[in-house]
């Protein structure tokens, strides 16, 4: 087995920030730092440390949580503010799929698992997500238009795949789905056309809605979790 993928199985972080962690010298597999990245790994037989200390193939474990404002999507911050890993009480190490602003709410996944983590984030999957906004002021027919149709953002064209107005009577009340993990990507699109959000929930993310209460956290069901995995088409379930 690739020792990103192992890594990555066993909880230390993404495939991808296990890469760096070898490009870091961070890496040994029997008391020898590794630098290539393409370093296979027996998982019987080999001692493999990350920063001198040992590495244990635990358990995989995915939670849903419903994230509450004022809480920062990492694992660690060197300003004491809470973190989301601080809201599960969890005896494995899990890290956060994607991000959520720090005062964005709603679905938030994490998990020990990096391949499920990689399935969900990387823009070729285009795992839907649906994010509940208020804005500012109404918004137009014509700019709902201009963003079904596509601005340009980051020099790449950008686009919601729907908008709908979750109130009759208040137009500033919507919720849009698209297929980026872009950071702000909610925001700076609507700030291209002139409009602040002035609130953001992320109200479904991959087909998980958030159904318990603003702050708790679920585990996911087997169920759930292979769904998730047969729709995008990751190997080994």
């Amino acid at each position: 087995m690739r020792i990103n993928k192992y890594l990555s199985d066993c909880g230390v972080a993404s495939r991808r920030k296990v890469e760096e962690l070898i490009r870091q010298g961070r890496i040994s597999i029997n008391e020898n730092v590794i630098y290539e990245l393409s370093t296979k790994v027996n998982s019987e037989r080999d001692i493999v440390k990350v920063d001198g200390e040992p590495v244990s193939n635990k358990k995989r474990v995915y939670y849903l949580l419903n994230k509450p404002k004022g809480v920062i999507t990492t694992t660690k911050d060197e300003k004491g503010r809470t973190t989301v890993t601080d809201l599960i009480k969890n005896e494995t190490a899990i890290y956060p799929v994607g991000r959520l602003d720090f005062n964005t709410t709603g679905v938030l996944l994490l998990t020990n698992d990096g391949d499920f983590s990689y399935l969900l984030t990387h823009p070729k999957h285009k795992v839907p997500r649906e994010y509940d906004v208020k804005l500012d002021k109404p918004l137009t027919e014509d700019d709902k238009l201009i963003l079904l149709s596509g601005i340009s953002l980051d020099s790449k064209k950008s686009k919601f795949e729907s908008i709908v107005f979750t109130s009759k009577k208040n137009r500033f009340l919507l919720r849009v789905k698209c297929f980026e993990g872009r950071n702000h990507f909610v925001k700076r699109m609507f700030q291209t056309l002139g409009y602040t959000v002035l609130s953001l929930n992320r109200y479904n993310f991959a087909g998980i809605i958030a159904d318990i209460p603003i702050g708790r956290y679920r585990k996911l069901s087997y169920s759930e979790i292979n769904r998730i995995k047969v729709r995008y088409a990751l190997q080994n379930i």
